[in-house]
């Protein structure tokens, strides 16, 4: 058995790293729930290849899993890895771009063959782990595949089905490298193979090798602890956004008493809230997957004309197929809720991979003027209330929300301190359940002071109307061609989006004095590496200061005030410029932008150099 010394450190970035079919994500998402489970803070980021199945060993079809875990709060996964585990050649020649200098590379030799080593580009000849080339950098190699067969040697199983169960030996040996306790995920494989007990017998005992191997090998003198992080107290759980959307979804359903109907088409990164909220019928949601995205929403259109919460779900492209029926809504003004899960784009573009890539859809993307309030979501955890606060809009205001979340978001996890039903406000729905006194006909378009048309349930006796997608008279819902009408029509449903303003929190500076030189402002998904780039700079004496929008429409009524407090303003976005051209617009600012289109999120050290250059 090897002598070990155990030693304390604050924080650590470990890349999984291999072909698609390594299982890196269980891997990754296994070691995320076992960090959560001992208290430490973390971030994820998941990285997929976008072919389903690209050819095995090949750049393309490399998938990763980034995690970040420290005993102080942290907001990113992480600029740069400390350790990267790479099943292949593919796999390191991918990510070495990312490893810290000095940093640990874990190395499965079995990936290093002369096939494996072509099918990654190497030259004839060439092997990384062989020719010095990685002398910067801690190299441990192991064969992973030998030893998970020779774990398995007396179980009657094919060698394709043994090698299956490689990812287990890897994450047995980093549990015994950061010296943690395997009993989560022992549990999980029971659960999730306990009818299958050869599977589950290759699978325990390939992960107990792997922790095994660790006591066993010379070459790692050291262990690595990392402790609890300094969190508010309270019951926490490792949370993907998609997860944490759909929780928020029955959460309002249940504080409103109104059930849910999805209706939705399946799109990468946005099926997995399909998946996630077809297990909660007894709490009265309803999910229908359409033929189509154009069936898909207008399914959720109907479902609200009848009463019930109309919610659809869709990436960029599906979005563009909504347009038409999106109006409708706008139209009929009828609560609904689409769900925007971005990824890079035009058309079908970088499926798996995450960009801030339609907020301008969101804002113009329809034909005529048909303006909605836009929600988005900061970080995984931040999907629960952002979602239950778009609900509350849609439901109380009359009108299709939209909400914006993209692929970084919803895959990546953080810890989430969930709230008790009794800590959440209860969602006011008011229908109409008749003529009132007075009342000598139903007026479908009679207003409140908030510009708020009434909710009427077909069949309602008294309460028949005509809907359609046709222009409204005003007040009474009649088709009208009427030219002064129309005018009038546009401006009132552009002042009842506007007069949401009154309902929406003020916006808060999020870190920072409340007036200085540089205000970073953001939206979506940028919120980590801003608030990480700014702290930085804070704890240095800079009066720099971060805010972070969740209402992009209409912006809360403070903001602008709040923009001219500042000399300059930074606007950080993964896309060409969208949210810029919408401040630069509504407040005449000259704002500065900086944009990454790279299918990966903005780095913290990215921005600090970028407000060093504006500060100076």
């Amino acid at each position: 058995m090897a002598n070990t010394t155990i030693q304390q450190i604050e924080d650590v970035v470990i890349k999984f790293a291999g072909d698609s079919g390594d299982g890196m994500q269980l891997t990754g998402s296994q070691f995320s729930n076992n960090t959560a489970l001992i208290g430490n803070d973390l971030s994820t980021f998941p990285d997929f290849p976008a072919e389903i199945r690209a050819p095995i060993g090949t750049l393309p079809g490399v998938s990763g899993f980034q995690l970040h875990f420290s005993s102080n709060r942290i907001f990113t996964p992480g600029d740069a890895c400390d350790v990267l585990v790479a099943m292949n050649a593919a796999a390191l020649k991918v990510n070495m771009k990312g490893l810290k200098k000095g940093g640990i590379i874990i190395a499965n030799t079995d990936g290093f063959d002369a096939k494996n080593l072509r099918l990654a580009n190497y030259p004839e000849g060439v092997n990384p782990l062989e020719d010095g080339s990685l002398a910067d950098y801690q190299l441990h190699t192991m064969d992973v595949t030998k030893m998970t067969r020779e774990a398995l040697k007396d179980i009657n199983m094919g060698m394709k089905e043994k090698d299956r169960a490689k990812n287990m030996f890897v994450l047995g040996f980093l549990y015994w490298l950061y010296d943690r306790n395997m009993e989560n995920t022992e549990t999980f494989l029971v659960e999730k193979f306990g009818k299958k007990p050869e599977i589950l017998e290759s699978n325990l005992r390939t992960l107990r090798a792997g922790y095994n191997f660790g006591d066993t090998v010379e070459a790692f003198t050291t262990r690595f602890r990392v402790e609890k992080a300094r969190m508010e107290p309270g019951t926490y759980r490792s949370i993907t956004g998609n997860t944490a959307l759909s929780y928020g979804l029955v959460a309002a359903s249940q504080k409103a008493n109104l059930p849910i109907f999805l209706g939705t088409y399946p799109i990468t990164p946005a099926s997995d809230i399909l998946h996630d909220l077809s297990k909660y019928k007894n709490f009265g949601i309803r999910t229908f997957q359409a033929e189509d995205e154009i069936a898909g929403i207008s399914s959720a259109i109907g479902a609200s004309y009848g009463g019930h919460m109309g919610v659809t779900t869709t990436s960029g492209p599906g979005m563009a197929l909504k347009g038409e029926a999106m109006g409708l809504a706008v139209m009929l003004e009828i609560p609904l809720l689409i769900i925007n899960i971005q990824r890079g784009g035009p058309s079908t573009g970088l499926p798996t991979k995450t960009e801030q890539s339609d907020l301008l859809q969101a804002y113009y993307g329809r034909n005529g003027e048909c303006p909605m309030p836009i929600v988005a979501a900061a970080t995984p955890a931040d999907c629960f209330n952002g979602i239950f606060d778009a609900f509350r809009i849609a439901v109380q205001h009359m009108t299709p929300v939209i909400f914006l979340s993209d692929g970084y978001i919803a895959n990546g996890s953080e810890p989430w301190r969930f709230p008790k039903s009794a800590d959440l406000p209860a969602i006011e729905v008011k229908f109409k359940k008749g003529l009132e006194e007075g009342e000598e006909t139903f007026l479908p378009y009679h207003r409140d002071e908030n510009l708020v048309r009434p909710w009427a349930i077909p069949g309602t006796p008294g309460l028949e109307h005509r809907i359609g997608g046709l222009e409204k008279q005003n007040i009474t819902g009649n088709v009208s061609y009427d030219a002064e009408n129309h005018q009038l029509m546009v401006k009132i449903r552009q002042e009842k989006v506007d007069k949401i303003a009154d309902h929406i929190p003020l916006q808060k500076i999020e870190l920072g004095p409340e007036k200085g030189k540089v205000l970073v402002l953001g939206w979506g998904s940028t919120f980590g590496s801003i608030k990480s780039a700014v702290l930085e700079l804070l704890e240095e004496g800079h009066e720099v200061a971060h805010a972070h929008l969740r209402h992009l429409r209409p912006f809360p009524k403070n903001l602008g005030d709040i923009l001219h407090s500042y000399d300059k303003v930074l606007i950080p976005e993964i896309n060409n410029g969208q949210l810029i051209r919408i401040i630069r617009d509504q407040y005449l600012i000259d704002a500065q932008g900086y944009h990454k289109i790279m299918g990966v999120p903005i780095t913290k050290s990215e921005l600090v150099v970028r407000i060093r250059e504006m500060l100076a």
